[in-house]
């Protein structure tokens, strides 16, 4: 693990599958780390044969292209999250790698960075080269042991892929209808009643899937994950014509097959995705940005993205998160209110 700081903030960065581990903020007295890590990680319980990689070290933050389904025999969320990365600059609070795979012929080099007083990690990953389309996503997994409160920037509809993520009774057990959509994420269609997806958990052993697509009138992506009784804040930020899906997995006791054996609680992945290729309703048409990242032969294709934390202990929902000037406001739905400092123009 290479360790990273700068004021008021510090990671690791695991170069075994490019894990953005051990993320922690100070703000206000308090350190806040909020990013889960699986049970089995850190013991020397040994991995199922098959297993993909990124599971050995599952939790932290990872980038994954091609996101989701295998393209080029690739594990479950690509190279990008299962094979190694080369260090190819260090610096205080700078790291520059590259991954040994190639993904789709294009070659991988991925940017983080931190800097002094902001509560955010700048995350930049650039394709070089390749050819073909490939759905990506940012991978961040809050911890929510105690429950959370999730908002988002606004979304035109949400609705679950065409089939849940564990189809055998036997294997594990979902809660959503595949597939569903609708306007209202707090009454959206479940097995046995409507669903508030606005809060985790919603049920006590489930395992699901459900998007959300960015409505057009806007650029800023934001997702913001209340932990009412941490008393702090997630933030995960976009260019939304950019990234224009939020997933989020709701992995909560639901798979019962090894590693997870129905141990596996209180994570919610809040992945920030051009992947066209979940939907089951709609079409790359109704999105405000591309379905998919398209590689350039001979050119250079980027997605940036940023994760964050704060101190939030009204416990309230977000109501709306913007840049001003040279930083963040977050507000709350009951006057909460933090002036964040930001690189203003990173996810233009």
């Amino acid at each position: 693990m290479i360790e990273f700081g700068a004021k008021g903030i510090r990671f690791g960065f695991d170069a075994r599958s490019g894990l953005l581990d051990g993320f922690t903020v100070e703000d206000e007295g308090h350190e806040i780390t909020p990013l889960h890590r699986a049970p089995w990680v850190g013991t020397d319980e040994a991995m199922p044969p098959g297993t993909p990689p990124h599971l050995a070290t599952l939790g932290g933050d990872f980038f994954c292209a091609p996101f989701a389904g295998s393209e080029e025999g690739s594990p479950l969320h690509g190279w990008t999250a299962n094979s190694p990365w080369d260090v190819v600059e260090q610096e205080a609070t700078r790291l520059r790698a590259r991954l040994q795979c190639t993904v789709c012929g294009a070659t991988v080099s991925k940017e983080l960075q931190i800097e002094d007083g902001h509560p955010f990690v700048y995350q930049h990953h650039v394709f070089t080269g390749g050819s073909g389309r490939i759905a990506i996503s940012n991978h961040a997994n809050v911890s929510l042991p105690q429950g959370g409160l999730i908002s988002c920037s606004p979304k035109s509809a949400w609705e679950t892929p065409p089939a849940p993520p564990e189809a055998e009774s036997a294997r594990g057990r979902s809660g959503l209808r595949y597939p569903e959509r609708s306007t209202t994420p707090e009454r959206f269609p479940g097995i046995d009643r409507s669903v508030d997806l606005t809060r985790f958990p919603w049920n006590p052993r489930h395992e699901d899937v459900v998007i959300g697509i960015e409505a057009r009138e806007h650029s800023l992506g934001w997702t913001a994950v209340t932990r009412p009784i941490e008393g702090d804040l997630f933030l995960s930020l976009r260019n939304a014509r950019r990234l224009p899906m939020t997933v989020l997995w709701h992995s909560n006791g639901g798979r019962d097959y090894p590693p997870w054996s129905g141990r596996h609680f209180g994570c919610l992945g809040v992945e920030e995705s051009a992947a066209a290729v979940l939907l089951s309703h709609s079409s790359e048409d109704d999105l405000s940005g591309p379905g998919a990242l398209t590689l350039i032969r001979d050119g250079e294709t980027e997605v940036r993205h940023a994760i964050g934390a704060i101190r939030w202990p009204s416990g309230e929902r977000v109501k709306d998160v913007r840049i001003v000037d040279h930083a963040i406001e977050v507000c709350g739905h009951r006057g909460g209110f933090r002036r964040l400092a930001f690189s203003k123009h990173f996810l233009d």
